[in-house]
This record gives C-alpha cells, structure tokens and sequence, in this order.
C-alpha cells in the first residue's frame, strides 16, 4: 500500500518487520510448548528466549539460497541461539507459523478497525441527534419525494454501520485462529493438545481440523465483511457529494483556508475527501473477490492463495482503516447548511404533501384510485407553476369530501415529521 493511503495503527500491525515478529513469537510459544510436554530442554527455551532475535537484511541474503523466506527467517533465529537454535521450528511446517501469526495479525487488524468504527458511530450519533428535527426533503431517483430530517438520515447511516460493526465482531472471532498440525495437518510430529497449547499462549483458538493452512473461507469471510463495511461507507460518501452539489448544496466538506479545489478554477470546493472513499471501496471489493477465488486449493495445499494474500489481506486492513478515519474526519468538521435545506424542501412548494391529500381522501370515502387523480392532477398543475395547496383546497372534490381545517393539517411538516424522533431511540443512539 503506498504511504498516502496508511496508518500508523496499521502499519504497527503489517510492517515486514511486524510480520516477522509475529512469526517469532510463534516459534518460540511451539519451543516453550515442546518443553512443557518434555520434548526440549528448558536450557534450549532459556537461551532461545534470550537470543534469538532476526535481522530483515540477513533474511534477505540467506533466501536468496533457500528461496523461501519462512526458511530463511528460522535459519536467521538458529544463527543467533547457536546449538540450541536446533529445536526452532520442530515438528512444524512453515505455514503453522505464517498462518498462526496471520491469525493473530488479522484478530488485531479488528481490534483496530472496530476502534475506529466505535469513533465514527459517536460522530455519526451525534449528527443524528443535532439534527434529528431539522427539516430536509427526501429524495427518490434523484427527485423531490417526501420530507425527512437530516437526522433521521445520519441515524440511517448509524444502524447499518451498526450492523457492520457486528459483522466485523463475529469475522474477528472466526478469524483469530491458529494451527500447529504440521505438513498436510493430521498432526503426525505434534499432538492436538501440544497445538491447543500453543494457540492459547498465542490468544487464539485451534483450527479443529485444518490441512497444510487454515481453510480460506475465513479469510475470504473476513474481507468480505471488511468489502461490505467499505461499500457502506461508500454510501454515506455518495449521499454526501451529491449533497455538496452546487444546485443542492446543503452540507459542504470542511474547506481550510488556502486549500486548493481546482489548478484552474480558484472557485471550486471539490467533495475530495469524500470521493477518495468511494475510489477505495472498490479496490476493498476487489480484494474480497480475489480471496474468495482463493478458497479453492489443490488437495491439502497449493501456493495459489499465498502470493495475493501478501497484497490483499495488509492492503485492505490499511484501506478500511484509512476509510473509517477520513469518514469520522469528513464527518466531525461537516458544514450542515439548515438554511439551503429549509429552501430546498420548500423548492416546489408543498408538492410533497400530495401523498397526505391522497389518504385523506380514501379516509373520508374516495377509491384509491379517484383519490390519486385528484391529487395527480393538482400536482400537474404545481409543476406548471400553481401554488398546490391553493389547488387542493380549492378543488370541487376536495370541498365536497374534507373540511378546511382538515385540509389545513395535510401540509402540517411538523405532522409529517412527527415520529423522526422515534428513529434515534430504535438505533440505540442516546
């Protein structure tokens, strides 16, 4: 992932030399385990904890001879614990290392995202609640439909990122899982109990029957729940640059003093920040894709899953973390503008209400059918220009059917609007 698009919080967790620490760790829970059930010396164990460390350079220069860099990385550690270095990696196979340490770097790879998400709900709960009672027409197809609030629409965005925080929760738990089976992963030089042991000292449940690897529709499941929390925060993006467009302009991207919209035009404030999560949701979809092409191998193991996995699985944990902090940035410093709301939901007058004309006049007797013409046709009248609520309550069959005052509520916005309060309390938002 190139640097534009990282975070520290990631970087601690993907760096090579991060990586290489989790492999490590690995190592020696297997060494202090093979001592626990009798298998090496605890001298081997004292000295092995004392010394082995790695060098990403020597690494490098001992795979050019294996080329294998899990085999290089063990030959690097025996180098540093001397004689002892020869219990490193007993009875194993490089990927009851490499996916063991996966496991611990993806469970903590959602640790960090759903911090982050856990902030973005408290911006967005926030919006929801400064706004819940400020009036905002709702949109169909791109056209005027009914009034909202701008608030009840943020709690919309609340509950579904509520739900993808669930999501994440449940794939950190099948995800956190490691396995010390050995070669095709029917424990012929280690014991299920000697794996349980290990994965336990790890903060990892065993994989109850793995081959070579741990199955890959984890995996598969674990970006994919990440693809769908990017495709919801791709929403919330999308609603926000059409919000932002010159002819609606409601709410506006926070804009700095001397920031730059356009090389050529110095009057642009360009929805950027917000456009830069779109772009990425869908390379966190792709990702998703490729892994699950990747659930399939040959019989107990191929390589065909392991040189995408380098790519994708650091790729798109830096991509959702990146997402869910420039969101809770776009959101926290969001210009709500009341004011272009207020005039836009008034823009064709009181069209909007035509559905409040329609019930109450199948209320008071009419079809369906003849109480939608009556509302159609004064409708077609507001679009070429009539006042529609002057057209409703003069026209001969409303007179006939509903009284002045009752035709009066039909355009009450506060009756409308009556229930969006109702919406903070069923999202938990407090």
């Amino acid at each position: 992932m190139i640097d534009r698009y990282t975070t520290p919080e990631m970087n601690a967790i993907w760096s090579r030399q991060a990586k290489y620490e989790r492999w490590k760790d690995v190592e020696i829970a297997i060494v202090e385990v093979h001592s626990e059930m009798g298998n090496v010396p605890q001298k081997a164990v004292d000295v092995i904890h004392a010394n082995a460390h790695f060098e990403l350079d020597r690494c490098d220069e001992i795979e050019k001879e294996t080329r294998h860099d899990l085999m290089a990385f063990v030959r690097n550690l025996a180098e540093t614990t001397g004689p002892e270095g020869r219990y490193i990696h007993l009875g194993v196979t490089s990927y009851d290392v490499i996916d063991t340490a996966l496991g611990m770097m993806l469970r903590d790879s959602a640790d960090v995202l759903l911090e982050g998400v856990a902030q973005l709900k408290r911006e967005i709960g926030r919006l929801a609640k400064d706004h819940i009672d400020t009036p905002e027409i709702g949109r169909t197809h791109g056209i005027h439909a009914e009034p909202i609030t701008f608030g009840f629409k943020a709690a919309n965005w609340y509950a579904e990122l509520d739900r993808n925080q669930k999501r994440l929760e449940q794939a950190r738990e099948d995800i956190a899982v490691g396995k010390v089976s050995g070669a095709v992963g029917i424990h012929a030089n280690t014991s299920p109990d000697m794996e349980s042991r290990v994965c336990k000292k790890l903060g990892l449940s065993p994989d109850p029957v793995s081959t070579q690897i741990i199955n890959r529709d984890r995996h598969a499941n674990f970006l994919n729940v990440l693809a769908l929390m990017g495709a919801g925060l791709e929403r919330i993006a999308t609603e926000l640059r059409n919000l932002q467009r010159t002819e609606i302009l409601e709410v506006q991207e926070y804009f700095a003093k001397g920031q730059t919209g356009s090389s050529a035009m110095p009057h642009k404030r360009n929805p950027w920040n917000s456009e830069t999560v779109c772009g990425l949701a869908r390379l966190l979809r792709a990702n998703a894709h490729s892994m699950v092409e990747s659930v399939a191998t040959w019989h107990e193991r191929d390589l065909t899953n392991s040189s995408l996995e380098r790519i994708i699985f650091p790729d798109s944990c830096q991509l959702a973390h990146f997402m869910i902090k420039r969101m809770t940035t776009i959101l926290s410093g969001l210009n709500v503008n009341v004011d272009r709301m207020a005039q836009n939901l008034r823009q064709m007058g009181d069209l909007v209400f035509s559905e409040h004309v329609m019930i109450a006049l199948i209320h008071a007797g009419l079809s369906r059918e003849a109480a939608y013409k009556v509302a159609q046709r004064n409708a077609a009248k507001a679009w070429d220009g009539e006042d529609f609520k002057t057209s409703v309550a003069n026209d001969p069959d409303v007179v006939a059917t509903l009284k002045p005052e009752q035709v009066e509520e039909l355009f009450s916005l506060e009756h409308h609007l009556r229930h969006a309060r109702y919406t903070l309390e069923a999202v938990g938002i407090k």
